[in-house]
């Protein structure tokens, strides 16, 4: 019980409540001590005032008054005369002197905690003001014993009295926080158990009930990790689906390709100048396809194909690329340009460089088509003494927000309907292979601009985002 919030509450109530009962206690002590001695000056002066009736009493009649006083000797002061009323005689002399005609709170509870750590008993003088204005000033002598016995008595019920206080105060707001605060903190961790054991359940997300705002605030946050965390599942399941889908597919698609390969080989042979110029692009393109059938074999099983690198031509690869994509953009109004040096070489893997060139060309080239309106693709490329960097820009309509956010995300980052979104996710993991960078450096009304870092050397960028230069073409 010690252990649980409540528990620790309940105590942390109870003393905090005690507490506060000993700092009400000390003045409360003192203002015994003060009701006290103001009645003992009291009944002094009621005992003097028969002896201003008669100004012959009897000695016995006068120890009578002086003990139902409580006091050894009664002085009063009346007029400019001071006058001893009535006397005894004392045990001991006199060991202090108090006056209660005006004593501060401060000086009062000093002389209240005095008196209990004094275990001594004492005779006291004490000086007071006549009630009624029946004179200047009374003042006793009086034994400390039966002050401190009862100072003692009156502080032992107070302690017993705040302890009973303490208890059913904690105890009532022990109720009350179980009800307000622990019984919905145990029901939200009762409903996150009911929800993980079967996170892809969207019945089981939990419905934001509390009227407490603090608790219904984690409520809220609570539903939205929940429901995040059900769609996630979700796509991770589709995408595992998919995967072993497009794996089955990619498998007989490749057999089919390979057959065709057959083809293209006789097709070589024939005399047809035609034939002869197309047959190479249709064997490249054919055995591009075999390749990229057999990588997705290999990322189906979790295996990532690592990139052949080799020294290669940029400038021939890209002529390729767009070669293709003109084909598949005759009679609209794009039109293709490269700008890039033929003498330069980069490092890369060929086949995978061509797919991250022919995504993100296709790409260009179905969004000025969408748009309708005539347009410009441009790659570029050019060199430093860090890297190689690939430039392509198109002067299509730009990307809209919600796919910028999900760029690079699969199945989320497509701009256009229909699209799956897997292109620019591919290219990227590619470009990683090669220990570079595929960013979008800019895209508004004006065009989008892609850039690709492919770094030098025998390493990575050294864990540094590079930083993406000016465009180097025009759009």
């Amino acid at each position: 019980m010690f252990n649980s919030l409540s528990g620790r509450l309940l105590i942390l109530t109870t003393i905090f409540v005690m507490i506060a009962e000993v700092l009400i206690f000390v003045p409360s002590i003192a203002r015994f001590r003060e009701d006290y001695m103001m009645n003992r000056l009291e009944r002094a002066q009621i005992a003097s005032l028969a002896l201003l009736a008669d100004d012959m009493i009897e000695s016995e009649l006068e120890a009578e008054l002086l003990e139902n006083a409580g006091v050894f000797n009664v002085v009063l002061r009346r007029d400019s005369a001071r006058q001893l009323m009535l006397s005894s005689d004392m045990p001991q002399p006199i060991a202090a002197t108090y006056d209660m005609r005006d004593n501060t709170a401060a000086v009062l509870i000093r002389d209240a905690l005095a008196r209990l750590v004094t275990t001594e008993n004492q005779v006291i003088r004490v000086i007071g003001a006549p009630v009624r204005d029946a004179g200047l000033l009374i003042e006793v002598t009086m034994e400390t014993r039966g002050l401190r016995d009862a100072m003692i008595d009156y502080g032992i019920r107070i302690l017993i009295l705040s302890a009973v206080i303490s208890v059913i105060t904690a105890f009532l707001l022990f109720l009350a926080m179980r009800a307000l605060l622990l019984k919905p903190i145990k029901g939200v961790v009762g409903q996150m158990l009911h929800y993980a054991a079967a996170p892809e359940d969207a019945r089981r997300i939990i419905v934001p009930t509390a009227s407490v705002t603090e608790l219904h605030e984690a409520e809220v946050a609570l539903r939205k990790l929940e429901t995040d965390l059900t769609q996630a599942l979700r796509q991770k399941e589709r995408l595992a689906q998919l995967g072993s889908a497009v794996s089955k597919i990619s498998h007989d698609l490749r057999n089919i390709l390979t057959s065709a390969q057959l083809f293209t080989d006789r097709i070589e042979m024939s005399e047809d100048p035609t034939v002869k110029r197309m047959a190479p692009k249709l064997v490249s393109s054919i055995t591009r396809a075999v390749h990229l059938c057999e990588s997705t074999l290999a990322f189906g099983k979790a295996e990532e194909p690592s990139p052949t690198l080799t020294l290669l031509s940029l400038a021939q690869v890209v002529d390729e690329v767009i070669e293709g994509e003109r084909l598949a953009a005759e009679g609209t109004g794009i039109t293709f340009a490269s700008d890039v040096p033929v003498d330069l070489m980069v490092r890369a893997d060929p086949e995978q460089l061509y797919r991250v060139l022919a995504n993100l060309v296709r790409n260009a080239r179905q969004a000025l088509g969408t748009s309708g309106e005539d347009g410009k693709v441009e790659v570029v490329g050019y060199e430093d003494m860090s890297a190689w960097w690939i430039e392509v820009t198109d002067t299509g309509p730009g990307l809209p927000a919600n796919a910028r956010e999900h760029l690079f995300t699969p199945f989320q980052g497509s701009a256009r309907k229909g699209g799956s979104g897997l292109g620019l996710a591919i290219s990227a993991e590619l470009v990683r292979g090669h220990g570079g960078t595929l960013e979008l450096a800019s895209s508004d009304e004006f065009g989008t601009r892609f850039v690709i870092c492919l770094p030098k050397g025998d390493g990575t960028l050294a864990g540094e985002k590079a930083q993406i230069p000016e465009a180097a073409g025009g759009t």
